[in-house]
């Protein structure tokens, strides 16, 4: 049985909003008929379905699909109530399939890959097979960061660490990592003020002190002016800010506005602490450290950006730093 990929009872689960053509639906990490408003290079990595899953409730023992090949993609990940079950590496494919299921009704996710875009023709399950939509009430999490969030080199879409996070921990993810582009934009203030939350996350500075483009002067003002916009909607959510992570060559060394990490770890807990001065009981500060410290270097290839067992780690001390203290 043929499914189109807006069929109703498909689920494109975090998802920011959907690119319809006669052809194909492609999911983007932002609202598509507004990208006007929003900087190309952004652009370029909200394309990317990072933490997106299409889920639906189905006895199928097989889902296929029909997608346009892309030059560069990622790893698709099968789950079944939970559990990876397949995955399979999408470059330059233009179908995929997964079949040997069980023939019980279960819970089906397909978590699409962190880099690269997908779009999908069309999506196949078994004649007759049933299909529901899947009515998910855990409560919903939106993180918002960089590359380090994207995490293009985790081993598959499962293997992100707020994939990780939110499958361990029940949440219903969001992914806002961007990789390259998390510069507190206003608009994307905006965006996360406007989407349904019960916990929010903001990994915040390392772009910024790569690209310069805050500094000292106004590196604290943008957090605190992000913040309160989406304070304006979600007024009581726990809202984590994070520092950077370990980054060594960038720790004690000045950027062209003479910022360092350790710098930005003050100004982003001073943010913090300002808005807690205010009144605002809910909003916590973790220093990026305890999530990936100096301990994991070796974990840093590139002296950056963490590998696949980095993003593991991540995974496992956020769940302990952020999640299990502050998403309760």
């Amino acid at each position: 049985m043929q499914l189109k990929p807006d069929t109703p009872q498909l689920t494109w689960q975090g998802a920011v909003s959907l690119q319809k053509t006669e052809n194909w639906v492609m999911p983007w990490r932002t609202p598509h008929p507004m990208h006007v408003l929003f900087p190309e290079p952004l652009l370029e990595r909200s394309a990317m379905p990072a933490g997106v899953r299409v889920s639906f409730r189905s006895n199928t023992t097989r889902v296929s699909g029909n997608i346009v090949p892309q030059n560069e993609s990622g790893i698709l990940d099968l789950c079944c109530d939970g559990e990876v079950v397949a995955s399979l590496d999408l470059t330059e494919k233009d179908n995929f399939a997964f079949e040997g299921l069980s023939g019980e009704e279960k819970l089906i996710e397909l978590w699409l890959p962190q880099f690269g875009q997908f779009q999908l023709r069309n999506l196949g399950i078994d004649d007759g097979a049933t299909l529901r939509p899947f009515a998910d009430a855990r409560p919903r999490w939106v993180t918002y960061g960089s590359s380090i969030t994207q995490c293009r080199t985790a081993a598959s879409a499962t293997q992100t660490w707020p994939a990780i996070v939110a499958r361990q921990h029940g949440l219903n993810l969001t992914c806002l990592g961007y990789g390259g582009q998390c510069h507190l934009d206003a608009m994307v203030a905006r965006m996360i003020r406007d989407m349904p939350a019960d916990y929010i996350s903001m990994c915040l500075g390392i772009n910024i002190q790569g690209a310069s483009s805050l500094g000292p002067r106004t590196f604290r003002p943008a957090i605190i002016g992000a913040v309160q916009i989406v304070r304006e909607k979600h007024p009581d959510i726990p809202l984590v800010l994070m520092s950077p992570i370990y980054s060594p060559p960038r720790e004690e060394t000045p950027n062209t506005v003479g910022f360092h990490l350790k710098g930005m770890r003050e100004e982003v807990q001073a943010a913090a602490e300002a808005l807690q001065s205010q009144g605002d009981r809910n909003i916590y500060y973790v220093d990026g450290l305890r999530v990936f410290g100096a301990d994991y270097e070796h974990l840093l290839p590139d002296a950056l950006h963490p590998d696949a067992e980095g993003y593991r780690v991540m995974g496992k001390n956020f769940r302990t730093e952020v999640a299990e203290k502050f998403f309760v």
